[in-house]
């Protein structure tokens, strides 16, 4: 039987979370001159990857109830980051788009980032990065896949709130 490593530092979940945290830690320290908030350049990031999202699309991206991101995206509204635009043929929903103010923020947060990414890697090589960022992609669409998959209670069925879930959503779709 193989004998198996149980230290925290070497659980691959721990790991993960950790250097996350680190790295989000380090960012904020970098790019406080700006005057964003975590949250909110994490709102940002995500629309400067996919622009006009609904609230609801950004909220679910974001794991975040839709509360407490409208809050935030007042706020970003109040700044002149973003802006809100009515949804073609929902009348309920709203998109929500970045505006020009924000780019030369995200220039400077693209910078910050890139610097410190170099500064948390220095010392392995360009392939090392890369194998890394193709381990990092691989479980990433693995998780995506296991999460889209329908769950199975422990009689291999589906799970009754699963269920409950999908019947939820037919009914508003």
């Amino acid at each position: 039987m193989e004998k198996r490593d149980n230290r925290i530092e070497r659980n691959p979940g721990y790991l993960v979370n950790d250097v996350a945290r680190l790295l989000r830690r380090e960012f904020d320290r970098r790019v406080k001159h700006i005057g964003l908030t975590r949250a909110q350049w994490f709102v940002i990031a995500h629309l400067y990857r996919n622009d006009g999202r609904t609230q609801r699309a950004l909220a679910d991206e974001l794991d975040m109830e839709p509360a407490p991101l409208g809050r935030l995206v007042d706020r970003l509204e109040e700044s002149g980051w973003v802006r809100r635009a009515p949804a073609p043929g929902d009348r309920r929903a709203n998109l929500v788009y970045l505006t020009d103010k924000i780019f030369p923020m995200i220039e400077d947060m693209r910078t910050a980032a890139n610097n410190l990414y170099k500064d948390a890697f220095k010392g392995l090589s360009a392939k090392r990065v890369e194998d890394f960022i193709e381990t990092l992609t691989i479980a990433k669409s693995n998780l995506v896949e296991l999460g889209a998959a329908p769950a199975a209670n422990s009689f291999g069925g589906v799970d009754p709130l699963h269920r409950v879930q999908r019947k939820i959503a037919k009914s508003k779709g």
